[in-house]
């Protein structure tokens, strides 16, 4: 199973279509921090749809116990010098996603810049993708290296 981890997720329809990328590929969702909404939260669960039951949703307080899980991690962000169609995924990988202020920490990035993973953006005019867009290019190439899809 490949998991989608979404550290500090800050704005709920961003998270809730996460959680339905999630739910249609039968991917693990890990929401790791301080979160900017709450779970019940009714712009969340509209993303979500009525898809929220099919969710495999892990709730982790700190990064530190988010790390007890023990997955392999690539994480997703810009600029990396890697491009995420360099990597070589497989089954219980996990794809970190940071927040879509900050990205991840840089405390974060420092431990893992050898599994840091970008997206290009060739016309250079754009910081960054949306966080669903982000998770839903990089899931489906490793759903497509795992699964064979």
């Amino acid at each position: 199973m490949l998991h989608v981890a979404l550290y500090e997720p800050e704005i709920p329809p961003n998270a809730g279509n996460v959680a339905r990328l999630c739910a249609a590929t039968g991917t693990r969702l890990h929401f790791i921090g301080r979160l900017g909404f709450q779970l019940d939260d009714r712009h969340l669960k509209r993303a979500g749809l009525d898809y929220w039951p099919h969710v495999d949703l892990k709730r982790h307080v700190t990064w530190d116990d988010f790390l007890q899980e023990g997955l392999r991690l690539w994480l997703i962000e810009c600029p990396a010098a890697v491009n995420y169609t360099q990597a070589i995924f497989r089954d219980d990988d996990c794809l970190v996603l940071g927040s879509e202020s900050k990205g991840i920490p840089a405390r974060i990035r420092e431990t893992l810049t050898a599994r840091t993973l970008g997206i290009p953006m060739p016309t250079g005019t754009v910081r960054s993708l949306n966080l669903a867009t982000a998770a839903g290019i990089t899931l489906y190439e490793a759903l497509r290296q795992v699964e064979g899809w």
